[in-house]
């Protein structure tokens, strides 16, 4: 049963209720909040979110200004391409890096090895964009043998750079722009590994003679090539973004004279010599592997992986828009008290209400 406690209750001119002091609102957490039986025009403090909402008869909503709903994400960048050889005996190549990977749901570990990043506020009725970033294009041509970087992934304020492309022969992995990839490609026979963008992924491994680095990756630093030897990418992050573990944006591997390196864990693709290289696992954002030769013949680096963006709020707070032009998802699902969808290729924009 409510009950209604006051000292005083009076009338002024405008008539008015006149209260001394603050209206204290009952305050719940937001779990608390969706285990209630509620009607339309119930009032709370939601002391999860630090605000008063208003039930509307199907959700909560905040009261005053534009409505708002908190949105976790995983976004991963397209993942660089694997270093490609040209014509001349003995070249060898470093493997692509993985795309940024950007998570803030849970308590997960974001790229690079970093901390959990910040839920995204998001307000009703307004535009967001979202591009799944394509992985980068390791084919080798008689004018170009540079093994392209991966597109980079958006969802409205949160962009994950694409990774960075292997390394061909006496070149360091390669990236368009001073910023570096999402994660470092690895070195050509001869130079050293490309930067990875910080809180987004690890730096591309160096090389030694005859054996080139692998590419970074989620979780860190590609390995540095050896003697003959061809190093491993370095290896991806799990998420359970979508309910289930999965483990994504892992480095290309490296190729070597003797021995080749394995793409890492989420979809790194292995390094190989005379073919062409093994590509990135689709929607990991995992990195391309090298290639190398022995018979003077051209092979092409593998391609990244394409890139992803999933993102999850509590079904109670928020429901997605259902026109989604450009872009390609796997429909709204749910896990427990939570909806999520899944974005795998494309760019538009979306709305919540």
């Amino acid at each position: 049963m409510s009950e209604l406690k006051t000292n005083k209750i009076s009338t002024n001119d405008q008539n008015n209720v006149a209260i001394d002091n603050a209206l204290g609102l009952k305050s719940y957490t937001t779990t608390q909040r969706n285990a209630l039986t509620s009607v339309a025009g119930d009032m709370i403090y939601n002391t999860t979110d630090s605000k008063v909402q208003v039930y509307n008869g199907s959700a909560w909503e905040d009261l005053g200004g534009l409505a708002a709903a908190t949105v976790d994400y995983l976004v991963i960048g397209g993942g660089g391409a694997g270093g490609s050889t040209g014509p001349g005996a003995e070249n060898y190549s470093g493997g692509g890096g993985a795309g940024g990977y950007r998570n803030s749901y849970a308590s997960e570990t974001s790229g690079d090895s970093s901390s959990t990043e910040k839920s995204v506020a998001i307000l009703k009725a307004t535009n967001y964009t979202v591009t799944v970033g394509a992985g980068g294009v390791g084919a080798y041509t008689d004018t170009d043998s540079l093994a392209r970087m991966g597109n980079d992934s958006l969802f409205g304020p949160v962009l994950s750079l694409g990774g960075s492309g292997g390394g061909a022969l006496a070149t360091s992995g390669w990236k368009a722009s001073a910023n570096g990839g999402g994660s470092g490609g690895g070195a050509g026979e001869g130079a050293l590994g490309s930067n990875g963008k910080a809180n987004q992924g690890g730096d591309g491994g160096t090389s030694a003679s005859n054996g080139c680095g692998g590419g970074g990756g989620a979780y860190g630093n590609g390995a540095n090539g050896t003697s003959e030897n061809g190093a491993v990418g370095a290896n991806g992050l799990s998420s359970s973004i979508t309910g289930s573990a999965v483990t994504r944006a892992g480095g290309g591997g490296g190729s070597g004279a003797s021995s080749q390196g394995s793409g890492g864990t989420g979809g790194g693709g292995n390094g190989i010599r005379n073919t062409n290289a093994s590509a990135g696992t689709v929607n990991t954002g995992s990195g391309g592997g090298g290639t190398g030769n022995s018979n003077a013949a051209s092979y092409s680096g593998g391609t990244g992986g394409s890139g992803l963006v999933v993102l999850r709020w509590a079904t109670a707070d928020a429901t997605i828009g259902a026109t989604r032009t450009g872009l390609t998802d796997g429909g709204v699902q749910t896990s427990g008290s939570d909806s999520y969808i899944v974005f795998t290729a494309g760019t538009g924009t979306i709305t919540f209400s």
